[in-house]
């Protein structure tokens, strides 16, 4: 399983979630506590919103506590709104085109989880990319397949409904091929000036996901980043969305029920 970051709120320096904490996403991608792989080593990415409406990115197929230019760029870079990620694949192939975040447009988007049995659906999954979107896909992960089919479904517009209608396309062809794995699905998306963030299993083994607000911002976790998990983290409630503004209170949501309302 994968690591992720996601902060919004008044613009602070990428170190300062990044790197500088004793459970920073970079010591996360060396010694995982709550995945069930300790080391994250299959690349990294982190993204960001600075002084254009499309993000910045950079992403490595380095593991992220031996590249030098990841802390370079984090102790000089500023943002308001940014993501990070490091990577333990389960079944793309090791390359820069397969780290998180994604980038589309403005939009940006992480993932930690899997399809289950993917790789008996996959052209099925693939084929729920528009035409439109498909030219976009660089990579080979279902986490990319998964973040194009639901920008298909409406995400610029309903973020919620998107993800959960191609959530519920994917369970279908699940089901069509027989397939008993578990879909796992722990994300962040954002269209530059909201964020939100999505916990949800077709089981009970959820991926884990934490939320920390404070004075400056909103910082969501794949595993608190202090190491300790107590204070004031909070866990994204089980098979839920939440949505973060730059500055306001979180809205809450049930994904299942999303789910269910999209099939009507």
């Amino acid at each position: 399983m994968c690591r992720l970051l996601a902060y919004t709120g008044r613009p602070i320096l990428l170190e300062d979630l990044v790197c500088r904490p004793d459970h920073s996403l970079i010591h996360q991608a060396l010694a995982a506590q709550e995945a069930r792989t300790v080391t994250n080593g299959d690349g990294f990415g982190i993204g960001w919103y600075g002084e254009r409406p499309i993000p910045g990115c950079y992403r490595e197929t380095l593991p992220a506590w031996s590249d030098e230019n990841l802390r370079s760029i984090c102790a000089q870079v500023r943002s308001g709104l940014f993501f990070a990620h490091v990577r333990a694949t389960t079944e793309a192939a090791v390359a820069r085109v397969n780290c998180h975040p994604f980038v589309h447009d403005r939009f940006m988007f992480m993932h930690n989880g899997q399809i289950g049995g993917h790789r008996q659906i996959r052209r099925k999954v693939e084929a729920l990319i528009p035409d439109e979107l498909y030219s976009a896909r660089a990579g080979s992960t279902d986490s990319e397949s998964i973040f194009l089919a639901a920008l298909g479904q409406g995400l610029e517009t309903d973020p919620v409904g998107a993800i959960a209608r191609a959530l519920r396309l994917v369970l279908e062809l699940q089901k069509e091929a027989g397939i008993t794995e578990a879909f796992r699905f722990a994300a962040c998306f954002t269209d530059g000036d909201r964020l939100w963030a999505f916990r949800w299993s077709s089981d009970r083994e959820m991926p884990t996901l934490y939320l920390r607000g404070r004075d400056e911002g909103t910082v969501v976790v794949s595993e608190p980043i202090d190491g300790c998990g107590g204070g004031d983290w909070s866990e994204v409630p089980r098979c839920g969305w939440v949505s973060i503004p730059r500055d306001g209170s979180p809205t809450y949501g049930s994904l299942d029920r999303a789910i269910c309302d999209c099939r009507d």
